[in-house]
């Protein structure tokens, strides 16, 4: 399988258009750069991992129900980015339906799901072998020899640390960019701009050569904590950081729509591409 983060990998194109040329953002700018990334990576991976699989985002997190502050402050970022992100977003999921309908490809969208649960979920339900696009690093955590990650940012395969000494740290330190502190710091660090408690590398090796013992005394006693806070700070970011603890009713969700998902029909694509005024992609039709 060649497993889309749809929204992660069209986001990250069109901020690279814009930045670079300028380019007024409208429903055919957003059509052309999606499309273009999904002949690139299916002509490239499609021989070795065989279909796309496109993943996308529910409007609603189950990780915002366990943690309101959940990507809380993205908001406020985008509000101040000067761009039309109701737009923007509104023509994602448009094209989104459009792929659905159009193309040969199972588009997945499951309620209180991210699209990294969708591929998490498919990774360890399938045998095959899978490339991931994506440049999120949380899913170093799910590779292994029929695993891969392929980054559009870095334009090559995602190495490096091993994925449970990634997930371990990553544990530790929290996610700043998804509003998760890091173990030794409240719930509100980042809605309330508060700085977190720091971590030095030092105590971050000792931290984690201490949780491959699992040694909970050391642990709190290293990170010079009071117990409880340790221990609840820690199940609060392996909840939303570990892969492995989807819930199960989310996990049974997405099987069941990767199980009955339809495929569209490939004859429709010319088209499509000609009601869309889309005459550069007639030529390379093969390629989806």
């Amino acid at each position: 399988m060649i497993l889309i983060d749809f929204t992660q990998i069209a986001i990250g194109s069109l901020m690279v258009a814009i930045n670079r040329g300028g380019e007024n953002v409208d429903d055919g700018l957003i059509r052309t750069i999606v499309l273009n990334n999904l002949k690139y990576y299916r002509t490239r991976f499609h021989e070795k991992y065989d279909e796309l699989v496109i993943c996308c985002d529910s409007k609603h997190y189950w990780r915002r129900d366990y943690f309101p502050n959940y990507k809380a402050n993205r908001k406020k970022e985008r509000a101040n980015s000067g761009h039309d992100w109701d737009f923007i977003f509104t023509s994602l999921n448009s094209i989104r339906d459009e792929i659905k309908e159009n193309f040969p490809y199972k588009v997945l969208e499951v309620y209180g799901a991210e699209a990294d649960d969708i591929i998490a979920t498919l990774v360890k339900s399938q045998k095959d072998n899978t490339v991931i696009i994506s440049s999120d690093k949380d899913f170093i955590q799910l590779h292994s020899h029929k695993v891969k990650q392929y980054s559009p940012v870095s334009k090559k395969f995602v190495n490096g640390t091993p994925p449970q000494e990634y997930l371990r740290e990553h544990i530790i330190k929290g996610d700043r960019s998804d509003g998760v502190p890091n173990v030794l710091s409240p719930d509100d660090t980042f809605t309330e701009s508060k700085r977190q408690k720091p971590i030095r590398k030092t105590m971050l090796i000792t931290l984690t050569e201490a949780m491959e013992k699992w040694e909970p005394k050391d642990l709190f006693q290293l990170a010079k904590c009071n117990r409880d806070t340790w221990v609840r700070n820690w199940q609060r970011n392996e909840t939303l950081i570990n892969l492995d603890k989807i819930p199960n009713e989310i996990r049974n969700d997405i099987l069941r729509e990767f199980e009955n998902a339809p495929t569209g029909n490939r004859s429709k694509l010319f088209n499509y591409f000609v009601e869309k005024k889309l005459n550069n992609l007639i030529q390379s039709i093969g390629d989806f």
